[in-house]
């Protein structure tokens, strides 16, 4: 059983200065997009090696409009605090915005945001300069008017050029919005059953700076989806990147990349289309992770209230069982409604953990179900090894343990010390920032963070699978845009190694085929590999706590 390190993720959110208050646009007509924002990301956009922050906002609806907001983007500071860029970026766009991907689609050596929204998503190109150029009709991506979600980069085809999927919701309008009603006397979201699915689309990369709609092509059209959650995997570890989308009362899908090109759907033979009773769940937010060291990524989904988290443990073979049921992520999760959500290693034990934002979409569901609250404590699920998990929420601290409508949820190492910090949203409220502190007298655990540079790969390495071997365990990560729910967390890996002093052999395997092996890394730094070169940069934490 890995041992345990105490650990506060405390809220630093204030001090931080990120003075952020989500606008979901609701005026009381009850319309549905209201419910769903908002995403969060981290992204280095200026490459200093501290990532930033990019925090995705709604507006107001025509007609109703009180206040102008944006999207906004703060710059890490590298003290601890953040400063309101979104002017000076060009980013200060006004949207119905949901969520966020974070990559670098044209290998120029800076990351590149796509927002997706309620209506016409975006693509910012990054200038290099500190500021964003929106770039949506220069890509061929201006047209469609949908409802989207999630997003992930992916080069499914191994060019070399970051493809974007993009998840949508369902067909609705303010025109065609329908009056549904919890307790039969008031108007209340209606659920996504009421509205019809509508395909993911897939943007495949031309390598010009521009893209083409190959989501027929690809076989990814199903106009009965409903996604929210977008994971890139290579669930049969064939070296081709698959695509995991969840579904709200609609199958999830499992497509698997075919190697060609197209992709083929494999959800309901895989066992993760359906709850075990075979009923279709509220899906939300997703991850993929090899949470038990057997060298396969098992999956992660959240559920609606009453209907507890999906955990599905990769068997090998493309088949997976949902553990939840049988474990303590089940029956802890039961009465939740999870959005974002993944694997992490918050005390860098070596085992991958859990954490699941929780909140409600109605904020007059206890008038119909007393047990179940509109704020609602995250999740946070030590693994303790064996494939079996303990929930830890209460022990991390009050502030993180506090109720709120959460949605979006991203991790990264923004004080550079080598421990994973926490980035959630809610729903028409503030943003909040968590810093993971190691506590009390035992030394805390070490990690190494390795950063990918592609050279025939796409620039980020997004494809690139990790393996570190330290004290005997070896640990398997797949670097991935996506993941969570509306949501983008850092491009770089993060190994905790235990009290371990360095990995012994470190081995990437490269979308492009190359695999490069290091040995003896120490502990207590990032490294950067530049594929085809090995070790490029080496930079040591901060001394913090």
């Amino acid at each position: 059983m890995p041992e345990i390190s105490t650990v506060q993720l405390r809220d630093v959110t204030q001090k931080a200065g990120l003075r952020f208050v989500h606008n979901s646009g609701a005026f009381g007509k009850k319309f549905l997009p209201e419910t769903m924002g908002p995403g969060v990301a981290f992204i280095d956009y200026d490459n200093d090696g501290w990532p930033d922050i990019f925090l995705v906002n709604g507006m107001d609806w025509p007609g109703h409009a009180k206040k102008h907001t944006t999207p906004k983007l703060y710059h890490n500071n590298h003290d601890g605090t953040f400063t309101d860029v979104t002017h000076k970026a060009g980013l200060d766009v006004e949207m119905f915005g949901m969520g966020v991907a974070v990559g670098d689609y044209d290998n120029h050596g800076y990351d590149d945001l796509f927002v997706t929204a309620y209506g016409q998503n975006h693509l910012f190109h990054n200038n290099g300069n500190g500021t964003f150029t929106d770039v949506t009709q220069k890509a061929g991506l201006l047209g469609p008017q949908e409802f989207s979600t999630s997003a992930a980069w992916v080069d499914y085809d191994k060019d070399g050029h970051l493809d974007l999927v993009v998840g949508n919701y369902v067909q609705w309008t303010p025109e065609t919005d329908l009056y549904c009603t919890l307790d039969g006397k008031s108007k209340s979201y209606c659920t996504p059953e009421s509205y019809k699915g509508t395909s993911v689309r897939l943007w495949h990369n031309r390598g010009n700076g521009t893209f083409e709609d190959l989501t027929q092509k690809a076989g990814l059209g199903d106009p009965t989806s409903k996604t929210l959650g977008v994971a890139v995997l290579d669930f049969d570890d064939d070296g081709w990147p698959d695509l995991l989308f969840s579904n709200d009362t609609q199958p999830n899908k499992l497509y698997r990349n075919n190697g060609n090109g197209t992709f083929t759907e494999k959800a309901v033979v895989a066992g993760i289309a359906f709850s075990e009773d075979g009923v279709a769940r509220a899906g939300m937010g997703v991850d993929a992770a090899d949470y038990d060291h057997s060298g396969f990524p098992s999956l992660l989904i959240t559920n609606f209230a009453n209907q507890m988290l999906s955990l599905y443990h990769n068997e090998g073979k493309g088949l997976f069982v949902d553990e939840a049921p049988r474990s303590e992520i089940g029956r802890a999760s039961l009465l939740t409604l999870g959005f974002g959500c993944f694997f992490f290693d918050y005390d860098l034990d070596g085992w991958p953990d859990v954490l699941v934002a929780n909140g409600h979409i109605d904020a007059d569901v206890q008038r119909v179900q007393a047990n179940v609250k509109y704020a609602m404590p995250p999740h946070l699920f030590r693994n303790v090894g064996k494939g079996k998990f303990a929930e830890v929420t209460n022990s991390v601290g009050q502030a993180f343990a506090s109720p709120r409508v959460g949605r979006g949820a991203a991790y990264a190492d923004f004080n550079n010390d080598g421990r994973l910090d926490l980035l959630l949203s809610t729903n028409g409220g503030p943003v909040y920032l968590f810093r993971n502190e190691a506590q009390g007298a035992a030394p805390p655990n070490h990690s190494l963070r390795i950063k990918l540079t592609g050279t025939k790969s796409n620039r980020d390495g997004i494809g690139a699978t990790v393996r570190v071997t330290s004290g005997g365990e070896t640990q398997t990560q797949m670097l991935r845009s996506g993941s969570s729910y509306l949501s983008a967390s850092e491009l770089v890996l993060t190994f905790g190694l235990s009290h371990n002093e360095k990995a012994d052999a470190v081995e990437i395997r490269w979308p492009s085929g190359e695999v490069q092996r290091l040995s003896n890394a120490r502990a207590g730094q990032t490294v950067t590999v530049t594929e085809g070169k090995g070790i490029s940069a080496s930079r040591a934490f901060e001394k913090k706590n």
